[in-house]
């Protein structure tokens, strides 16, 4: 493959979901050159709205992302809708960026906010209510359906915790025992909470009018309730960073395993590999849209700060050495995105 020609840049950013345009839009800020490679599969892409957004309570999360872009954009930065499949460490430290349709970009540092995947129970029907009436975080859709009838799917470790948790919007809440063994002590709590247990599994949705209404039983029973709650496997979209060496890591909740995610540290968003950053539910599962956000500037800044360092550095080594100085603190990778060179 030719390279000679290759566009670079001072980051590129994987990923168009509110912790990359977040992310994109504070290095562009800082006058970097910056190329957002996005795949166009934001994570709640199937919600009409996102809640708890401080003064964006409501908006639709897809108006969010097209004013999120304009802004980056409005700042002089790109975005290229692509998948990002893999990215390579090259021997002086930035990275070659390969894409689905076999273009590649050098980055002098990375910043992925690839998201994850929620992956939900088996049962028929579930997925095309997911994000509609199909919820998993009470603080994104508990207010909508609060006092209504709601059950919890037990599949995993954490339905108990969740009944415990949405009976807080609504007391009409019952647990659907499903596949999970309830023990004991959980039995004991659900009956302090008033939360009833149906016992049996669920074979499908009852879907009425294009609303839910409840479900049927593998007996022959029926359940009914306006909103199902379950706890899909988060499983971070970590293709890019597993290219890089950098593994995921299980998330655990009482021994079981319930996602991965990429470790980072939790203040920058810095990874293992020096020169890659990570923000959103890449690598923190449990974060909604606001928090995701707030990630990807934080990660961001320090980014751009790990970039102002290294070009000091070089200013002093060129000044020492009698060959330049104060005019090189920046990387003006602008100016020079159609070659091949250093970073």
């Amino acid at each position: 493959m030719d390279n000679s020609r290759e566009e670079w840049f001072d980051a590129v950013v994987v990923g168009g979901g509110a912790a990359g345009l977040a992310g994109a839009l504070t290095l562009v800020r800082a006058r970097r050159s910056v190329l957002v490679i996005d795949s166009g599969s934001p994570r709640n892409a199937p919600a009409a709205h996102m809640h708890g957004y401080l003064g964006l309570d409501g908006q639709s999360p897809a108006e969010l992302l097209a004013r999120g872009r304009a802004e980056v954009e409005g700042y002089g930065g790109r975005i290229r809708p692509g998948t990002a499949v893999a990215a390579d460490r090259l021997p002086d430290g930035s990275f070659r960026v390969r894409c689905g349709d076999g273009s590649t970009v050098r980055a002098s540092r990375l910043l992925v906010a690839t998201g994850l995947v929620d992956e939900l129970p088996a049962v028929p029907g579930l997925r095309a209510r997911w994000g509609r009436d199909v919820l998993h975080c009470p603080y994104c859709h508990g207010w909508e359906v609060r006092d209504q009838p709601l059950a919890v799917l037990a599949d995993g470790p954490v339905a108990v915790h969740q009944a415990q948790l949405w009976r807080h919007w609504s007391e009409r809440t019952t647990l659907l025992a499903h596949t999970w063994p309830l023990a004991g002590e959980d039995r004991e709590l659900l009956a302090a909470l008033g939360i009833p247990v149906v016992e049996g599994e669920v074979t499908g949705l009852v879907v009425e009018d294009d609303r839910l209404t409840g479900a049927t039983l593998a007996d022959g029973g029926a359940v009914e309730f306006r909103a199902l709650v379950v706890a899909p496997r988060f499983t971070a979209r970590s293709g890019v960073l597993t290219s890089l060496g950098l593994p995921t890591a299980d998330m655990m909740r009482d021994g079981h395993v319930i996602g991965t995610c990429v470790a980072s540290d939790p203040a920058t968003g810095a990874t293992a590999l020096p020169g890659v950053w990570v923000a959103g539910n890449v690598t923190a599962p449990l974060e909604k849209v606001a928090g995701a956000a707030a990630q990807g500037a934080q990660a961001a800044a320090a980014l751009n700060a790990d970039l102002i360092d290294a070009e000091t550095r070089r200013a002093v080594e060129a000044h020492r050495a009698g060959t330049g100085g104060a005019g090189t603190s920046r990387a003006g990778a602008a100016d020079r995105t159609v070659r091949a060179g250093g970073t």
